[in-house]
C-alpha cells in the first residue's frame, strides 16, 4: 500500500520552481543557519553532558550549590533556547512560516530573560533586577497582545459553513 503522505524532496522542489531569487536565498539561508545551529547544540548538548558527569559523579559536588546550579542550569537553558531557535528556523525552512515570527523572537527572549534571571549572581544590584524585570514584562505584554490580537483576527474571519 502506498503512503498517503507527499515526499519532503518533492515537495521541496515544487516549491523552489515557483520561488523567487529572493525566497530561493532566504530558502538557502535558512537551511545553512538551521544546519550551523544543529551542530552548535550537539557540541552544547555533548559538552553539557561532559560538564554535568564531571561534577555530579567525579567531583561530587552537590548539585543544590548556587554556583553549580546556575552553571548547569544556564546550560541547559542555552540549549533550550538554541533548540528554539532551530525550530523557529527550520518552520521557514518547511515554508510554514514567513522569516519573521515576532511572537516567536519575543518568547526566545523571554526565555533568555529568565536563563537570566536564574544566573544572576547574589550581589546583584538592585537597579540591574529592576531593569531585567522590566524588560520581561515588558515583553510579556508585548506578546500577550499579539495573542489577543491573533485571537481576535481568528474569531472574526468567516467560518465555512458546515
Amino acid at each position: 500500500m502506498k503512503s498517503e503522505r507527499l515526499n519532503p524532496f518533492r515537495l521541496f522542489r515544487d516549491q523552489w520552481a515557483v520561488m523567487s531569487f529572493y525566497e530561493r536565498f532566504e530558502q538557502v539561508v535558512a537551511l545553512v543557519l538551521s544546519a550551523v545551529i544543529a551542530v552548535i547544540i550537539v557540541v552544547s548538548l555533548i559538552q553539557l553532558i561532559s560538564i554535568v558527569f564531571t561534577l555530579l559523579i567525579i567531583e561530587a559536588f552537590n548539585p543544590l550549590d548556587h554556583k553549580v546550579f546556575q552553571s548547569v542550569f544556564g546550560m541547559i537553558m542555552t540549549l533550550l533556547i538554541a533548540m528554539e531557535f532551530k525550530h523557529s528556523i527550520v518552520r521557514l525552512a518547511l515554508r510554514r512560516d514567513s522569516i519573521i515570527q515576532v511572537k516567536t523572537v519575543i518568547l526566545i527572549a523571554l526565555i533568555a530573560l529568565a536563563r537570566k534571571f536564574v544566573i544572576l549572581d547574589p550581589d546583584v544590584s538592585p537597579g540591574k533586577v529592576a531593569a531585567l524585570a522590566g524588560a520581561t514584562l515588558a515583553l510579556g505584554a508585548t506578546y500577550w497582545l499579539l495573542r489577543e490580537r491573533d485571537d481576535r483576527v481568528t474569531e472574526e474571519a468567516p467560518r465555512e459553513p458546515s
